[in-house]
């Protein structure tokens, strides 16, 4: 017996009581290794630490915009260090481990936290260890496949508050993708306003018709909207959302075009009708709201936004994890088509 301890005042604790972090295993994550190539690697996954939890990720989702500028490597110099991605490893253009959308369940971490179904802006990655904070809990009858869709819904909440858009207005949204459609969505409840979105693809308009909002091809737009958000990607898309836009009107400018130079047609009657071209980027909380905002408070407005079914027609298309390298290169490749996709979410095995 060790000096100083007495026999009544030992205590006997149960094994089962000891809390036993998990042993190192294996995860496996997508790298893109070169400019418009990705694989899937093995890498070491420590126990995670004091303060972490361990994921195990059901579905994550591909930022087609984002996601493909990093794929084809073409993230600019000057925004390297803006563009780094939460929990992202490697560097630009490549070997890189790049993505913000990953829905899992909590393996082990703070009783608080443990078997809960949580979002975090995390690469693709079958397991994976962050800091408790970083994972946010999906609200209480929120399915995690649709939750893959927070990072593009908190874009569009950040956008609309951009925009600050006025009850009655008339309201065009150029570009129904993804975000542009989770814009049109949100505009569609405000009371009063009319919102009409604008595609090249005609198969746009029954989703916008679910989601409450009309639908025009490019030339058959309606014309002098009082706010017009872009988010098309395509130069012909933002001449567009110019020509719309009705005397002092402000057109948000959400799409990111990455190392392309983008022509702007400030001619014509752009002066004359002195509009506004004003940027909107999620990396930042929207200035009106800032001082009252965190990005923690935004993202729960963002999951908390997901609970209407209807959403679930954004998701179009699923993909096993496995075959996630080959996506990226279909959805994100300087030829890639797959017009009909919006959101391209990715499902993980149980037991990866």
């Amino acid at each position: 017996m060790r000096r100083g301890l007495s026999p009544r005042r030992r205590v006997c604790i149960p094994l089962t009581a000891i809390p036993v972090p998990p042993a190192d295993e294996r995860a496996r994550a997508c790298w893109i290794v070169a400019p418009g190539r990705a694989e899937l690697r093995a890498e070491a996954l420590p126990p995670p630490a004091a303060g972490e939890v361990r994921v195990r990720t059901l579905h994550s989702a591909v930022s087609r915009g984002t996601e493909g500028l990093v794929f084809r490597g073409e993230v600019p110099a000057s925004e390297i260090q803006r563009m780094r991605a939460p929990f992202q490893a490697g560097d630009f253009p490549a070997p890189v481990k790049y993505g913000y959308i990953s829905v899992g369940v909590v393996e082990a971490g703070p009783p608080d936290l443990n078997g809960r179904t949580v979002f975090c802006l995390h690469p693709h990655q079958t397991r994976y260890n962050v800091p408790a904070d970083a994972v946010h809990p999906l609200p209480d009858g929120l399915p995690a496949p649709r939750a893959v869709l927070a990072a593009q819904m908190e874009t569009a909440v950040n956008a609309l508050w951009d925009a600050a858009p006025r009850l009655g207005d008339r309201i065009a949204v150029v570009g129904g993708g993804t975000v542009g459609l989770l814009v049109a969505w949100l505009a569609a409840r405000l009371p009063g306003c009319a919102v009409e979105l604008v595609d090249t693809a005609l198969g746009r308009a029954g989703i916008a018709a679910r989601l409450g909002a009309c639908f025009a091809l490019p030339d058959e737009a309606t014309p002098d909207a009082d706010l017009v958000i872009h988010a098309s990607g395509q130069v012909a898309g933002l001449a567009t959302a110019l020509r719309l836009a009705a005397f002092e009107a402000t057109v948000i400018e959400l799409s990111w075009y990455g190392s392309r130079i983008v022509g702007v047609p400030l001619g014509e009657a752009f002066h004359a009708r002195r509009l506004t071209l004003k940027s909107s980027q999620v990396g930042q909380v929207a200035a009106a709201q800032r001082s009252r905002w965190t990005h923690r408070r935004r993202l729960a407005l963002a999951l908390s936004l997901l609970a209407d079914p209807v959403l679930d027609a954004l998701i179009t298309d699923s993909a096993p994890f496995d075959d996630l390298p080959r996506v990226l290169e279909r959805l994100c490749s300087p030829s890639a088509a797959a017009p009909d996709t919006l959101c391209q979410r990715i499902d993980y095995p149980v037991v990866p």
